[in-house]
């Protein structure tokens, strides 16, 4: 099931489907999106003392090889926007136009969560992608 929810997206192939699948094994295992978000190593790590407190940056402790296939899947699919309409390559150009535009790769990790989170909904459901019903979702 994980396979063909993951094939339904627009801009993964077989091998990469395969590959996320061989990373995060069963997603059913994880009771919600954040902890996935945690196992990819893309959760948001804190530090705060007293007045002073540093930016936000993702905490890098999870999995880096599916952190790095879950990059290029999404640059991959911004390359493939023209083709084929995806929520969530117009959330990273909505992201990039904003007044003071986010960075690519944070626009990027902002993506790949929107993602995580779709797809850990859509798998645990038994549903696969659909542009329409995708864009409630996220």
């Amino acid at each position: 099931m994980e396979y063909q929810v993951l094939m339904s997206f627009p801009g993964i192939g077989e091998t990469t489907a395969v590959r996320i699948i061989g990373e995060l094994g069963d997603i059913r295992r994880f009771k919600t999106h954040k902890q996935l978000n945690a196992y990819v190593g893309i959760d948001l790590r804190v530090y705060q003392s007293g007045k002073h407190q540093m930016k936000d940056i993702i905490n890098r402790r999870g999995n880096r090889h599916l952190r790095k296939i879950l990059f290029f899947m999404v640059k991959t699919m911004i390359t493939l926007r023209k083709k084929i309409k995806n929520h969530l390559v117009e959330y990273y150009d909505k992201l990039k136009t904003q007044p003071q535009g986010k960075p690519h790769k944070v626009a990027c990790i902002a993506c790949m969560n929107k993602f995580l989170k779709l797809a850990f909904h859509l798998i645990t459901h038994g549903k696969t992608y659909d542009y329409e019903v995708a864009t409630n979702y996220s």
